[in-house]
């Protein structure tokens, strides 16, 4: 009964999970509604673990003054920081601790804004240089793929809109990534998604059925 009892819960949960999409009746709904909370009450209780594993882990690595401790104290520091500072918002401004002049909108302004916006452009070169290896054209579709993908990065910035502004609208190159993005982007993209959601659907069944148990101490 070790594996057999998680299994027999599992897959009737997800029975009577997908039993309530179908029956509007309270006798399901509100057990429903019951579980769903319970499942986000369990993910918030994931994050304070993960946040308590984060101090763990990076106390230790300060304490030893591992390579690049005074990183790790940075981000103890600043977690901490934030932290307390949100809590004390929180309780005077009754939730809102982020409406304007809150301590978590200032560090959220100074700091986490201007770092991501930082991040996301040194990942633009690193994409840029990650595509260029990626495209090296040696069938007719990876040319394909290099042209679009050429097509899209000069039409996207200010150059590739003043090197074809000489030439018919429907030839210039912003006009080219719009129609590349809207339909054959778009049209890929839909079709990855409807696959995702096949697999999670899949994998789901597989889950309720009981095939699908590496969740149950790593067994298969």
């Amino acid at each position: 009964m070790k594996r057999e009892l998680p299994l027999m819960i599992t897959a009737a949960v997800g029975l009577f999970m997908i039993l309530s999409f179908f029956v509007p009746h309270h006798v399901v709904s509100v057990p429903a509604d019951f579980l769903q909370s319970s499942a986000i009450i369990i993910v918030a209780f994931g994050y304070v673990l993960g946040g308590a594993n984060v101090l763990k882990l990076n106390a230790e690595a300060i304490y030893r003054r591992n390579p690049g401790w005074i990183y790790k104290l940075i981000l103890v520091v600043a977690l901490i920081s934030t932290v307390v500072l949100g809590l004390f918002d929180g309780c005077n401004r009754k939730g809102a601790f982020l409406e304007e002049g809150s301590s978590s909108k200032w560090i959220y302004d100074q700091f986490y804004s201007p770092m991501s916006a930082t991040m996301f452009s040194m990942l633009a070169f690193y994409i840029a240089s990650a595509a260029f290896r990626a495209f090296r054209i040696r069938t007719v579709e990876a040319g394909l793929l290099a042209v679009a993908a050429l097509i899209v990065m000069l039409g996207r910035v200010p150059v590739g809109s003043l090197a074809t502004s000489w030439l018919p609208g429907w030839l210039q190159l912003p006009t080219m990534q719009e129609w590349i993005m809207e339909i054959p982007q778009n049209a890929a993209k839909r079709a990855i998604l409807i696959g995702a959601a096949l697999g999670v659907m899949a994998t789901g069944l597989r889950v309720i059925l009981g095939i699908e148990r590496s969740y149950l101490s790593g067994e298969d």
